[in-house]
């Protein structure tokens, strides 16, 4: 079955605010589980990531509905991390509505105020407003899918850039990946005994680690097409004929479903490295790529606040 999405988190807000309802203070993550019942979340989508793999999704537009619900007065934190009903919150509940969202909330001034916030303008420009977004992502979302995009843009270039590469910069750029993970010891040793072609079929040997006290077997090609079965049984035959039991093959375009179901049913430790993999870890890695610029992610100090 596919996944069902999880609900945006102005759905989250009546629920939690009736979770409260009993009066009682609660932590969020103590009613979490209650909140993904309460709002039929499959159990495999309670766990799903944000999308740059950092956070929970579920916990995530939890949290924000409580952020905006302590906006406008219907929640307070009386202690850290600890979450409690306001007596205009149960007013509300008496009300029995039938959903609360942004646009419920603007019945609220604190709210209002809190949507038109400002900071202060640049010299010589207006103010910047400061508001939720309409958009149904939370604003942690948001910067993690407007990340993930920047991301697969990149890894695009790279791949095309890739595939314009002759066989000696493609060899350099696999040594400098290997190296960059941590094999090899430095870039001079690796490349020293990666791209031997020939040796019943395999392309190079790298060091496992900086002492050499193992070996791992390299095959990378700019493969035309598809690389299927039978491609690695020939590559894991030639990890056989060297007694070896480690081996990466690196290729530019993918597998089959059933080379990698043949990976997974053999003994040897076989790494299959696709193209978007190896775009992946050249960004990881920062090989090809350069960092243009850093956003630091502000978050209130909340021990600064309680320390005595």
């Amino acid at each position: 079955m596919g996944a069902v999405a999880i609900p945006d988190y102005q759905r989250f807000m009546l629920p939690l605010l009736r979770r409260l309802g009993d009066g009682k203070p609660h932590r969020l993550d103590e009613i979490l589980g209650n909140l993904a019942d309460d709002l039929d979340i499959p159990q495999e989508d309670r766990r799903r990531p944000l999308p740059s793999g950092k956070g929970n999704t579920t916990r995530n537009r939890a949290r924000w509905a409580q952020a905006y619900l302590k906006q406008a007065g219907l929640l307070t934190l009386p202690s850290r991390g600890v979450l409690a009903i306001s007596e205009e919150g149960m007013r509300v509940l008496a009300t029995n509505p039938s959903a609360i969202d942004n646009k419920f909330l603007t019945a609220y001034p604190s709210f209002v105020e809190f949507r038109h916030r400002s900071r202060p303008p640049r010299p010589g420009g207006p103010p910047v407003p400061v508001a939720p977004s309409p958009s149904a992502e939370t604003p942690d979302e948001q910067m993690d899918r407007l990340w993930q995009e920047r991301r697969d843009l990149v890894a695009g270039d790279l791949l095309q850039r890739i595939a314009a590469m002759d066989p000696a910069g493609f060899e350099s750029l696999v040594v400098r990946v290997l190296v960059a993970i941590g094999y090899g010891g430095s870039y001079a040793e690796a490349a020293s005994v990666v791209g031997r072609s020939g040796d019943a079929g395999i392309d190079g040997i790298i060091k496992e680690d900086r002492l050499g006290l193992d070996a791992v077997y390299i095959q990378a090609k700019r493969w035309q097409g598809v690389v299927g079965r039978p491609e690695i049984q020939r590559f894991s035959g030639s990890l056989d004929g060297a007694r070896a039991s480690k081996g990466v093959f690196i290729t530019t375009s993918s597998f089959t479903p059933d080379a990698q179901k043949y990976v997974r049913g053999i003994g040897k430790h076989i790494v299959l490295i696709d193209g978007p993999m190896l775009a992946d870890l050249m960004i990881e890695y920062g090989v090809g790529v350069v960092t243009e610029r850093t956003y630091v992610v502000p978050k209130v100090d909340l021990d600064f606040f309680e320390a005595p």
